[in-house]
């Protein structure tokens, strides 16, 4: 059975994607984008196979 980390990363407005590509090069899945709180952007929620 396979056992998962899991990851939460803020999205800023203005570089998403370049958030997103660092942690997809660092094995990360993205789940789900949620709105922040605060409305400044966006929330990622991630996870990875644990080693």
């Amino acid at each position: 059975m396979s056992k998962w980390e899991y990851f939460i990363t803020p999205l800023p407005l203005h570089t998403p994607g370049a958030v997103l590509n660092m942690h997809g090069e660092e094995g990360w899945e993205l789940v789900q984008i949620t709105p922040a709180p605060n409305g400044t952007g966006a929330v990622a929620y991630m996870k990875r196979e644990k080693a």
